[in-house]
């Protein structure tokens, strides 16, 4: 390879840092919490049960930050308190 024929090599940055989303609490309707924790987990109904009685306890990472908030806002239209927050980085 000739000097004319360098390569250049760039480094992407992502400005959007993941986010999670944690369930506080399922809430007074228990039964619609978990099925909300199942639609948005994809999980079984005894896995998604288990997991809101666990609260508080982080579904899911690894999000951009508009997909967080729609799974919190589906997670709060069925009662339950969730939020979603930035993960850290290790």
């Amino acid at each position: 390879m000739s000097d004319e024929e360098a390569t250049e090599y760039y480094t992407l940055l992502c400005d959007d840092p993941s986010h999670e989303v944690v369930l506080v609490d399922c809430g007074p309707r228990e039964m619609d919490a978990v099925l909300a924790v199942r639609k948005v987990t994809g999980q079984s109904l005894w896995h998604s049960r288990v997991l809101a009685r666990q609260a508080p306890v982080t579904l899911i990472g690894g999000l951009p930050a508009s997909r967080a908030q729609s799974i919190v806002a589906a997670l709060e239209g069925a009662g339950a308190r969730a939020e979603w927050r930035q993960e850290t980085e290790t």
